[in-house]
């Protein structure tokens, strides 16, 4: 038994990234209250490449939590505020005139960078969300007819107000899909909000970026990355997951279903969830976990449950219990 135990932890090597991501959420919670599944969702947005779609109403920290969270990765980051007025070439760059050698120079936009902090996403208008959605999906840029490549890490992190709807532009159905979560970020509690008054009270000014500091490098990234792809799947787990994402598909509620990407996501995302706890092998309880952020946004409901007021969490916590979870 005590060797079947020995060979069960050296499987996959896992203590370094779950002793990481204890550090990382450690130096957010310096400035950050409460927002504990926030912070695990951005974690595992990281470690398996995926773009996160953050929202919630102006005021509860999506940004600054985006920001701090970029700031404890030693990587580059960037913040673009999308605009009505913005064009493609704001955000991938532009070919520049050199006058010494009569050339043409690309100078690099924005998005050349590792984590992309984009402010309201859904304020640009269709010509720029489609220049972002190569770079998101492709993870390249083309420019004049030049092709860049994205530099490793490379995700975006983009944040949209879901009641001001003046001058916003719905995301086509095809980007939202290539966001691995939509996380939706709710009023704290009275007593996160006593200790948000209290710690805004005690920095005295002190800036919050200030506190906090860079634990994670690219290069030890990627190793956590490749630990993440060992991590054990048995069949039974992938067949709970295509069960839950098929259900969605015939589902009375359901006006659109949820596509295989979504099939991939989960299972990716669940997978990160096991590692982040110490685990080589997924578990349903990883699944579940990833289920909302992954979904949110991959399905619709239909239009008389829309006006009844029901949401697409309600119908996919309907389906979870709906599905047998194996043992």
């Amino acid at each position: 038994m005590e060797n079947n135990d020995l060979n069960f932890d050296s499987r996959v090597p896992l203590e370094e990234l779950k002793n990481t991501v204890t550090q990382i959420k450690e130096e957010l919670s310096q400035v950050i209250v409460g927002q504990r599944n926030f912070m695990d969702l951005l974690i595992v947005s990281l470690l398996v490449d995926g773009h996160a779609l953050i929202e919630g109403v102006p005021g509860i920290a999506k940004t600054i939590t985006a920001k701090l969270f970029a700031k404890t990765l030693k990587t580059g980051f960037s913040r673009i505020q999308f605009t009505p007025d913005l064009m493609p070439s704001d955000i991938l760059g532009t070919s520049v005139f050199n006058i010494q050698n009569s050339e043409f120079e690309f100078k690099k936009g924005p998005i050349f960078s590792n984590i992309i902090l984009i402010d309201e996403i859904n304020r640009a208008p269709a010509k720029t969300q489609a220049a972002l959605f190569e770079t998101m999906e492709e993870r390249q840029a083309t420019v004049d007819g030049t092709t860049y490549k994205m530099a490793e890490p490379f995700i975006v992190l983009a944040t949209q107000n879901p009641i001001e709807q003046e001058g916003t532009y719905a995301l086509p159905e095809a980007q939202l899909d290539r966001f691995l979560f939509k996380i939706k970020i709710d009023y704290p509690s009275v007593e996160e909000e006593v200790q948000i008054i209290q710690g805004h009270h005690e920095r005295k000014g002190e800036k919050p970026q200030d506190k906090v500091k860079a634990v994670l490098t690219s290069k030890k990234l990627a190793e956590f990355k490749k630990n993440i792809h060992d991590v054990i799947v048995e069949e039974k787990i992938i067949n709970y997951i295509a069960s839950i994402i098929t259900n969605t598909r015939n589902h009375p509620h359901l006006y659109l279903g949820a596509s295989p990407r979504a099939s991939i996501a989960t299972l990716a995302a669940s997978k990160a969830f096991a590692a982040i706890s110490g685990r080589d092998f997924v578990i349903p309880e990883d699944v579940k976990k990833v289920l909302v952020p992954v979904l949110n946004h991959r399905v619709i409901l239909t239009p008389e449950r829309e006006m009844e007021g029901m949401s697409t969490e309600n119908v996919i916590h309907m389906i979870m219990e709906s599905v047998e979870i194996p043992r």
